[in-house]
């Protein structure tokens, strides 16, 4: 009780309850209007009142009681959360043991007193997953395989300190340990892809690519090219083999042989490409290792290619080097202006007051890499006019070059774009088939030729060593992509006719010829191949399952009749009665000429129409035109193992690579199947 005075008099004042007390008392008057546990523990625990003021938590799951509050004393959710999410809870363990799930995840930080309260996030569907130090064992190793970290690194003070700060109960592993592990993880992806390689209808193609080392050893990537048994076109790395001696004459044919029995496909090759020109005792090794057990089709005509993103890239070097001064002068006056900002903003201020129209950027080139050389010169050439106009009193500055300079960068731009579109297309994604190549190969060689011959000698003396070097990769590779656009029912043989009216003009019909017997002759050898009575072979004709007595009491000769020769006769009988698939193909007319058309795909539907050439046509076109991958289609300088790797075991290093390649198609496979969500609560 207070008092006050109020117009001389003494008052009394009534005590006023104050803000707090009023909220107490209305909590205690309106208890159905508490406010609502927001926490996600409430989904596992119910709350029972055991006496005056007090009330426990009680687990759903294994109905174990904790203590929740006494009076006004509230013990709060923490240590119900970890009974949950630590995996405490006995039902929650056996429940994950039956890969049943529980939808509740500990956060990763709690808020106090103060926190500003924050919108909080549950991920769709995630699994609870208790504490299984084998399993990150496994993650470790796919982590070291997937990102080339080093094995050693599971013994690096900062990686051990940070996994044990994480998982304390995580025992560290040692260099051997995780070597194990990795390559455990090499030999089940491989096992995975064996079945794959198993189950292929047709053949196999190879490229091969020789790294070098420090070591002057050299490394052997078998890469392996095929349509699966879902007529899907496949690219897998299968081998890296160490070549003590990577000069000899023996390399590539040791490496060919032992991928080969490694992976039990010795009469299913079909071809193999190198990155590197072999000498003729180097071929003649690999023809006679591949004679043995594997059919030379069209007398091994087929069988050993050139890459294409190497021939590509050494003509370009070629072409750069002729005009090195005037690559030079460029590179130095783009040098100029990026390496200061305010030569650039200088830069951009007189293109814009010049109103050059070019929406290019200016950008440094990486020597090993001549795609970005390309760009570079493309994007100078478009902003020419703007160089004159900068500081040339600066001491730094260089002379840009001349109108005459200017004009013959052009000129080598023209032919290097034929040879960018050309190697862009082997940076797709995707595998594309070999008939995509045969209308850019014939363009280059029809383009190189004629300036070869031009009247102006600066066109003639630069494209004539281009011609030359792409002219040996035309006649070598030449068949082959030919009958790859055969087997392209859009254009068949009458894209082979035109364009060779153009590169020979009247001694046309001679090389149309070449190619039209060389691929009747191939049809023929694949009529007269056995036929392998192998399920996947008889379900594919079939067109369904077929059941292990069907093959059995039907196609196995068990009867002892011995009517293979009869077989034959009736192939052979029939051929000469009737027009052949291939002739029956030839004169159908052409399909309309979309972009997007999947000839792989047009083969599988055709396959019960053209059974003998869908199986040629599946072989031709998984031939490989370049031996690497779509990350190293324009690099300069061939590869070379890095010191590291070269310390480790071939045994090692073949499966760290591998096993690399094989996780990273199954990231890619997988990708489009996953889907983020964050649902809100």
């Amino acid at each position: 009780m207070e008092t006050a005075v109020e117009n001389n008099e003494l008052v009394l004042i009534e005590p006023q309850p104050n803000d707090l007390e009023i909220q107490t008392n209305n909590s205690e008057m309106q208890p159905n209007k508490r406010r609502k546990k927001k926490s996600i523990v409430w989904e596992h625990f119910t709350i029972e009142h055991v006496g005056s003021g007090c009330r426990r938590a009680c687990c759903k799951q294994c109905k174990q009681s904790f203590a929740y509050s006494t009076g006004s004393k509230v013990a709060g959710t923490s240590h119900l959360k970890r009974h949950i999410a630590k995996g405490t809870c006995p039902v929650v363990l056996r429940n994950q043991e039956k890969n049943q799930v529980t939808p509740y995840s500990a956060p990763s930080k709690m808020g106090g007193i103060g926190d500003t309260p924050k919108r909080r996030y549950r991920t769709a569907s995630i699994p609870f997953i208790a504490f299984d130090p084998d399993r990150c064992r496994h993650e470790i190793a796919r982590m070291i395989i997937m990102h080339d970290y080093p094995l050693h690194m599971v013994e690096h003070p900062g990686f051990v300190a940070f996994v044990q700060n994480l998982q304390p109960r995580f025992d560290m592993v040692s260099f051997n340990t995780i070597q194990g592990d990795c390559v455990a993880t090499y030999l089940g992806e491989k096992q995975s892809l064996q079945k794959v390689i198993e189950g292929m209808l047709g053949r196999v193609c190879l490229t091969l690519d020789l790294w070098t080392s420090c070591q002057t050893v050299g490394y052997v990537f078998l890469t392996g090219y095929f349509i699966d048994s879902d007529w899907k076109m496949q690219r897998k790395l299968l081998n890296v083999v160490m070549e003590p001696y990577p000069d000899s004459d023996t390399a590539f044919s040791h490496a060919v042989a032992a991928c080969l029995s490694d992976w039990s496909v010795e009469g299913k090759l079909f071809s193999v490409t190198i990155n590197q020109p072999l000498s003729e005792a180097g071929i003649d090794n690999l023809r006679a290792l591949l004679s043995v057990k594997n059919p030379l089709m069209l007398n091994g005509q087929l069988l050993v290619g050139d890459c294409l993103a190497r021939t590509l890239s050494s003509i370009v070097q070629d072409a750069l080097r002729a005009v090195h001064n005037t690559v030079k002068k460029v590179r130095d006056v783009v040098k100029y202006v990026k390496t200061s900002e305010a030569h650039e903003e200088k830069f951009l201020e007189l293109k814009q007051q010049l109103q050059v129209p070019s929406t290019k950027s200016l950008d440094l080139d990486d020597q090993t890499r001549w795609n970005t050389s390309y760009e570079m010169l493309l994007a100078a050439s478009e902003l020419k006019e703007v160089f004159p106009c900068l500081d040339t009193s600066d001491p730094d500055y260089k002379q840009p070059p001349s109108a005459e300079e200017w004009k013959k960068v052009d000129t080598l731009l023209t032919y290097l774009k034929l040879l960018f579109d050309t190697t862009n297309l082997l940076t797709s994604a995707t595998i594309p088939t070999t008939n995509t190549y045969f209308h850019e190969a014939w363009k280059i060689q029809l383009e190189l030729a004629r300036a070869s011959t031009s009247e102006d000698p600066f066109v003639s003396n630069l494209t004539k060593s281009m011609q030359e070097k792409f002219d040996k990769y035309w006649k070598s590779s030449c068949l082959i992509l030919a009958i790859a656009v055969v087997m392209d029912p859009r254009f068949k043989m009458k894209l082979v006719e035109f364009s060779f009216s153009k590169i020979y003009g009247e001694d046309a019909a001679t090389y149309v010829k070449i190619v039209d017997e060389g691929i009747h002759e191939l049809f023929h050898e694949y009529v007269a191949l056995p036929l392998p009575l192998t399920p996947a072979y008889v379900e594919e004709a079939n067109g369904g399952t077929v059941k292990p007595e069907d093959l059995q009491g039907n196609l196995l000769p068990s009867n002892g009749l011995g009517l293979t020769d009869f077989d034959v006769y009736i192939m052979e009988t029939t051929s000469q009665q009737s027009k052949s698939e291939l002739d029956q193909y030839l004169e159908e007319s052409l399909l309309p000429r979309v972009h997007e058309f999947d000839v792989v795909g047009w083969w599988k539907l055709n396959r019960l129409k053209y059974p003998t050439l869908s199986k040629m046509a599946r072989d031709i076109l998984s031939v490989p035109i370049s031996t690497v991958g779509p990350d190293s289609v324009f690099d300069t300088m061939h590869k070379e193992m890095d010191r590291y790797r070269c310390s480790l075991r071939p045994e090692t290093v073949e499966a760290l690579i591998c096993a690399k390649d094989w996780l990273q198609s199954e990231a890619i496979d997988t990708s489009t199947a996953l889907v983020k969500m964050e649902v809100p609560i």
